[in-house]
């Protein structure tokens, strides 16, 4: 198991991203942590790659400066996530295969090779997502790390927004064999809950997914889509967002449209960065590092 020392070491290598111990998933991660078995994993979300534009004039390099980083840790996480927005969206079904192909080679260079990815609505939110399971496969699934149980879910793919009455379904056989204290974590794009619906910060049947997850007692969210820091209680659910590898948004309704945060070129990116995530009891302590 790290020592505190160690993990802030580690965080100072990182860079980007989104980092998670198990130590900090309840009493199993706990127990897992004593027994020497503590791992973390990697969040990564929103690296829009394709963008150009003044939101971000190194987005031709923040992406890799995260593989990077990533590598250049002394410990290397157990699995690394993104998600969403891997790609910048076009409507040229060309580009866009050709961004998603960009994407997968920059990615390659990881020491870690168990990657895992939901979509964005950039990846596929214009053909009900069948370039992205094309390039990166099956939009929902689950699997479990060593007494975990992780949830992918896909709430972009339908256009309107929603995660859909199927998966929805699909959501309560999957956790139905599990014990209600096992803890279980959730990767979706969009916010389950109604963070910002006027900037389309929610997911339409969101709520029915955390009826679904309420009965279970150590449930965590790790989200994007939103491109900045948040974190928010649905009853004893944490949701946690990552900030983007892109651009940073301002502060829901903050101003009247939904823009980027202009570039500051005395501060390189502000507002970019990941997010760590340690336990007190039972309760998630998240931390934001910048990059420097």
């Amino acid at each position: 198991m790290e020592t505190n020392t160690n993990r802030r070491d580690f965080l100072k290598l990182v860079g980007l991203g989104g980092v998670v111990f198990a130590s900090s998933l309840g009493p199993w991660g706990r127990a897992m942590a004593a027994a020497g078995q503590d791992f973390f994993f990697v969040q990564m979300a929103d690296s829009h790659w394709g963008f150009e534009g003044s939101a971000n004039p190194e987005a031709k390099n923040t992406l890799k400066r995260a593989v990077a980083a990533v590598n250049a840790l002394k410990r290397q996480p157990d699995f690394i996530m993104f998600t969403g927005d891997l790609t910048h969206g076009t409507p040229d079904d060309k580009v866009r295969r050709q961004r998603m192909t960009e994407f997968k080679a920059i990615i390659a260079e990881l020491k870690v090779k168990d990657v895992h990815f939901i979509p964005g609505e950039n990846d596929a939110g214009l053909d009900n997502g069948e370039m992205y399971k094309a390039m990166f496969g099956i939009s929902n699934y689950s699997f479990d790390h060593k007494g975990v149980h992780f949830v992918a879910l896909d709430n972009v793919s339908d256009p309107n927004g929603m995660i859909g009455e199927n998966q929805l379904q699909w959501l309560h056989d999957d956790l139905a064999p599990h014990d209600k204290e096992q803890p279980i974590v959730v990767f979706a794009h969009r916010p389950l809950f109604d963070l910002y619906p006027a900037w389309d910060w929610a997911t339409n049947d969101g709520a029915k997914a955390i009826d679904i997850l309420t009965p279970y007692e150590y449930v965590t969210v790790f989200f994007g889509h939103i491109h900045q820091e948040h974190h928010q209680m649905t009853g004893k659910i944490a949701h946690h967002s990552a900030e983007s590898l892109a651009w940073q948004f301002p502060l829901a309704g903050s101003q009247p449209k939904r823009s980027p945060v202009p570039w500051d070129p005395t501060h390189p990116f502000k507002g970019l960065g990941f997010t760590s995530a340690q336990s007190e009891g039972k309760v998630f302590k998240p931390a934001t590092i910048q990059i420097a």
